[in-house]
């Protein structure tokens, strides 16, 4: 990829690559869009170059494809390290998180990340138990910030000429906002934002109430940064 000039005709990742509005629109914490939205890299040993796809939900969920994929395609071998990270539009259901915990248990050379977007039905608690479940099996889960979309969309995505740094850039507050709600799901806590929308307009609309207990267990960087602590 050339610096400015988008990516090049030669470049064997384009025909992987999503167009800029599907990016934006599988991304935008501020909507709650059906589809769901995959983007992976995956790197070998200590090899700095990484494998990238980018995938759709089908009939099944978009981390099942990818492990179906990965399962029928890679022959690994266990001495060597196998680092896979995925930035999703939204976090796995707990059908997924139960089958991407499996995965990860079966091979103790593969270590897996996972950036996302939004938290898919998060007040459903058999879908907390599974975000809760994969960070016990080794998994790393946190939300998607700036860094991450610039990563994504310069990787990702097939932008136009000489918008290298064009990526959408959302307001702050709804990926601190679910970052807490994160927060509150890795530590058993009960939510703590609620999440609607108007039918007519279509406008998501966020609320927030803490606990005593929220404020007690939640790190005091999260709160800060969500403008709950002075």
């Amino acid at each position: 990829m050339t610096s400015g000039k988008g990516p090049s005709a030669g470049d064997a990742t384009l025909r992987r690559r999503i167009e800029p509005w599907q990016f934006e629109a599988s991304f935008d914490p501020r909507q709650l869009r059906k589809e769901a939205c995959l983007l992976s890299e995956v790197r070998w040993g200590v090899s700095p170059r990484a494998w990238r796809e980018s995938g759709l939900n089908t009939t099944s969920h978009v981390e099942m494809n990818f492990i179906e994929k990965f399962t029928s395609e890679r022959s690994l071998r266990p001495a060597v390290r196998c680092s896979i990270t995925w930035f999703l539009s939204w976090s796995p259901c707990w059908e997924c998180a139960r089958a991407i915990s499996e995965f990860v248990r079966q091979r103790p050379n593969v270590s897996l990340v996972i950036y996302v977007a939004r938290l898919f039905w998060h007040m459903d608690e058999q879908n907390r138990q599974g975000l809760r479940d994969l960070v016990t099996s080794g998994v790393r889960v946190q939300v998607m910030s700036d860094s991450d979309y610039s990563h994504c969309w310069r990787n990702f995505v097939n932008y136009l000429p000489g918008q290298e740094a064009g990526w959408p850039r959302f307001p702050p507050m709804w990926t601190t906002l679910y970052a807490l709600e994160l927060s509150c799901i890795l530590l058993s806590l009960p939510p703590c934002l609620k999440i609607s929308r108007r039918h007519q307009n279509q406008l998501t609309f966020f609320q927030l109430t803490l606990q005593d207990c929220h404020y007690r267990a939640i790190p005091p960087p999260v709160l800060s940064a969500a403008g709950l602590m002075h």
